[in-house]
């Protein structure tokens, strides 16, 4: 009979590879799903998420929807508030005024050391991309809106070889996804958006940069003064 010593207790187990790529898979479906919404309007700024009612709804343990917050939160989407959990997230006013402002400074710059090396087929794709941009327009696709103009902004502006500038300004059309939609469904720009974005491509394939730059920051700061005065009424209503 062996006197060897007697092991302690096994405590809990390791989740098992083939376990941790399940809520790897399963958390990542969430957080696609939850991103959805929240783009797409469905959960408004300020909206708590409820781990157990999340749980709840898609039928799933509480582990892979906390990672699918933690994602969202790396994202910006969601805030994990302190005895409130995650929160999606929303600009203020002064939030909304300030991403403008440095979209007016940073992408007309941007154009004019873009412009010049736009080349044929990027024109093809960029022409693609407002036929695409309209057909959502018209369809009251909201949900593509933001993606659509993000897409066609950085498009123009591919070619200034500034990749740190070109990052800010990515993170800026993001973090202008929803405001940009809500701004467009509300204020009934969909056909200035459209037109303005057809006339920034003629003037850059047309050589005239310095005016393309020009319509760019009228652009971006029309877009910016309606949307800051959606936000002022609705705080003047909520007063």
């Amino acid at each position: 009979m062996s006197s060897g010593t007697t092991p302690p207790p096994a405590g809990p187990r390791p989740p098992a590879r083939g376990e941790q790529l399940r809520h790897r898979t399963v958390s990542a479906a969430v957080a696609d799903a939850l991103r959805q919404r929240i783009l797409g309007g469905a959960l408004r700024p300020g909206t708590q998420l409820r781990q157990d009612a999340l749980a709840e709804e898609f039928g799933i343990s509480r582990i892979p929807v906390r990672e699918a917050l933690l994602q969202l939160e790396a994202s910006g989407l969601v805030r994990i508030v302190p005895h409130r959990g995650a929160v999606v997230s929303g600009l203020s006013v002064e939030e909304i005024e300030d991403v403008f402002q440095l979209r007016a400074l940073l992408e007309p710059q941007l154009l004019i050391l873009s412009a010049r090396g736009l080349t044929a087929e990027d024109y093809r794709d960029l022409r693609a991309l407002l036929g695409e941009y309209k057909a959502a327009l018209c369809a009251e696709r909201i949900d593509l809106w933001g993606e659509l103009n993000r897409r066609f902004h950085l498009g123009l502006l591919r070619h200034a070889g500034r990749p740190r500038s070109l990052g800010i300004v990515s993170g800026l059309l993001q973090d202008c996804d929803r405001p940009t939609r809500l701004q467009l469904s509300l204020t009934g720009d969909v056909a200035r958006a459209d037109r303005e974005h057809t006339t920034l491509l003629d003037l850059c394939e047309a050589g005239e940069v310095v005016a393309a730059a020009a319509l760019l920051r009228s652009h971006i700061e029309h877009a910016g003064r309606a949307l800051i005065g959606l936000y002022r009424s609705v705080e003047a209503a909520g007063a």
